[in-house]
């Protein structure tokens, strides 16, 4: 993605089945869990830059002695600052006592980090804070060992609001409005109430305090507090737990629209974000790793069973689609083939633009997460060029000469690796009239790639705001003297913000909703922006009744066609010699090429939840009143 855009975090659980003398015997260290926790978390890197943590629980430790370890780190490298603090600690206590190098028990007593039970989480910041307080995972402490609570997770819920006012008259202070410190407090809430519960009851049976503890654990129905807690949720979600004495669970959304595997075998429990992460650090095949569904939880007991619950009723799917387009890892066998797709079904559209001119068309992409594509839309263009080859061949039959043949068959899609992003550059002035300057350089060229007068076709995963093509890509890319630059989008029109984890919160960032803007203004139809507005603080003003996303009619006079003609007006920097086309993917063709992941609503409008059309008609209303805040 050309503009850089924060967005999905990610979570890894592992919950190992064995004692950790078995792993010691079998892999040579105790530390296994831990290892793989590390590779879990870096083969998910790209899921988060911001921040990162890890938590573990030992199991069956005796009163007295450190059972639960957290580290966080918003550092530059936070996964590597993280796992080096870790390996500090232990190499410190292995050298300070050697007798601890053979003995496990002794590891897993005064060692931390090391235990049966792991969270990990990767983190990108929605809000734009970065301090320690906003990296997962968040821990709620309590001496009784079944009330401590630790929770990441890689969502965002689009009605904090009620969800604080839901703890407020449960009688709890928050210290803070934000989603991540509701969500646990909420599911605190019902934990502190079930075990209470059972606490009374185990007492009524006989047992003594003492005795009450392992017999909670052992009856304490996960899934009831999961059920009770995220009744009134409204978001997308993944969402991992630990609780102090053992269990674990990790809930999705009842639309599916965050992503979540998980793989189990005799020796270990994994749940991930990415189906990837889990085949290639625990070297599983691809059918052996399943996909927990919307709406359900997988709840791992304190005594290594596991089992999947339904605790909200599924609604329509609606799986991002962006993962499959830009967030996920395209290592993953089905979006690997899906991002292909995506490159094939725009080229129809590309041929047009070229006026099926390929003998004198280069086809390169803007490096390097619209790669997959690329290949896509050049098998496509093979595939046409083979059918025009076999229609002259047939044609010319029997008197076609060698020269002819060789003609023919000479004619290939012309393929360049014409932009490379300079990785060392870093834009460190911060006044705009400098920095413009420097932003122009984050891309070099391949001079020679492209001939005087070429149309050249460059592939993009998708384009939001289109600022690094109009300061950066184009103006660039206008030295090679191309005739035609024609910016290719394997993604459609991001027309809407997005409320559920991904950082696109204003209308007016998004490029597409410029270019529609300068239509209306072309159109003398700038009423209709006014009344979208009315419509839009009538519904904010009346909570009760069922909100419509009013947003759709200010799209709704123009045409796809119409709006990528003005944005491919709005990108082209002043001077400029080619002239600049932009074509996005057709709705249909990304339905047609990720199947399995319906959820467009950043394209269409179409939110899976309440709370997604009222924070695009909030979205409206900063717009039009001016107000440079988020909608959500």
């Amino acid at each position: 993605m050309s503009d850089a855009i924060k967005h999905e975090c990610g979570i890894s659980v592992i919950r190992l089945l064995k004692p950790l003398e078995y792993y010691k015997e079998k892999y040579g260290t105790a530390f296994y869990g831990v290892n793989k926790m590390y590779l879990m978390m870096e083969k998910q890197h790209n899921r988060g830059q911001d921040g990162a943590g890890f938590a573990s629980i030992k199991l069956d430790v005796k009163a007295g002695e450190r059972y639960m370890s957290r580290v966080r780190s918003c550092q530059q490298q936070p996964i590597q600052d993280i796992f080096a603090q870790i390996n500090d600690r232990i190499n410190s206590e292995l050298k300070e006592h050697p007798e601890y190098e053979d003995n496990v028990a002794l590891q897993k007593k005064h060692i931390p980090y090391i235990g049966e039970l792991l969270l990990g989480h990767v983190r990108y910041g929605t809000f734009g804070k970065n301090s320690i307080e906003s990296v997962h995972p968040f821990l709620r402490q309590n001496n009784w060992m079944h009330r401590n609570l630790i929770v990441a997770g890689n969502f965002n819920m689009t009605n904090v609001h009620e969800l604080f006012d839901n703890l407020i008259q449960l009688g709890q202070h928050p210290k803070e409005m934000a989603d991540t410190v509701t969500v646990m407090e909420k599911i605190g809430h019902f934990l502190d109430d079930a075990v209470a519960k059972l606490y009374k009851q185990i007492k009524k049976e006989g047992y003594t305090k003492q005795q009450a503890s392992p017999i909670i654990a052992e009856r304490l129905k996960v899934y009831k507090i999961l059920r009770r807690a995220a009744k009134n949720f409204d978001g997308g979600y993944a969402m991992a737990g630990l609780l102090g004495h053992g269990d674990a669970f990790v809930l999705r959304d009842p639309s599916g629209i965050r992503p979540a595997y998980y793989y189990k075998d005799d020796e270990v429990v994994v749940v991930a974000s990415e189906r990837p992460a889990i085949q290639t650090v625990f070297n599983v095949p691809f059918e052996e790793v399943k996909e927990l569904d919307p709406g359900a939880a997988i709840i791992i007991k304190k005594n290594g069973t596991s089992a999947i619950k339904q605790i909200l009723e599924p609604k329509e799917r609606k799986a991002c689609s962006f993962e499959r387009i830009y967030f996920s890892r395209g290592s993953d066998k089905e979006i690997y083939q899906e991002r292909k797709a995506l490159g094939k079904l725009v080229f129809p559209q590309i041929l047009e633009a070229i006026d099926e001119d390929i003998k004198n068309t280069v086809f390169s992409f803007i490096p390097n997460t619209a790669e997959t594509s690329f290949y896509g839309m050049v098998k496509e263009a093979q595939n046409y060029l083979n059918k025009k080859k076999e229609e002259q061949i047939l044609e010319l039959g029997p008197k076609i000469t060698g020269e002819q043949l060789h003609e023919i068959l000479e004619v290939r899609p012309r393929i360049e690796k014409v932009a490379i992003k300079d990785a060392k550059l870093r834009t460190f002035i911060t006044q705009d009239s400098s920095r413009d300057d420097l932003v122009a350089h984050v891309y070099d060229i391949s001079y020679g790639s492209v001939k005087e007068g070429d149309n050249l076709v460059i592939i993009d995963d998708s384009i939001v705001r289109g600022t690094t093509l109009k300061k950066s890509i184009l103006r660039i890319l206008d030295r090679l003297s191309p005739k035609k630059i024609i910016v290719v989008s394997s993604a459609p029109q991001i027309r809407y913000p997005d409320c559920y984890g991904i950082d696109m919160a204003k209308l007016e960032d998004f490029v597409a909703f410029k270019a529609t803007l300068a239509l209306h203004e072309d159109n003398n139809s700038m009423h209709i922006v006014e009344d979208i507005y009315k419509k839009c603080l009538s519904q904010v003003k009346n909570k009760d009744i069922d909100v419509i996303n009013y947003v759709k009619e200010f799209y709704a006079p123009f045409t796809a066609k119409q709006i990528s003609k003005k944005t491919g007006e709005l990108l082209s920097p002043e001077g400029i010699n080619a002239e600049v086309s932009i074509i996005y993917q057709t709705i249909e063709s990304l339905h047609e090429a990720c199947p399995k992941n319906l959820g467009d609503w950043y394209f269409t409008g179409n939110y899976p939840t309440p709370g997604g059309n009222r924070v695009v008609n909030r979205a409206f209303i900063n717009f039009y009143e001016g107000n440079n805040e988020r909608a959500y």
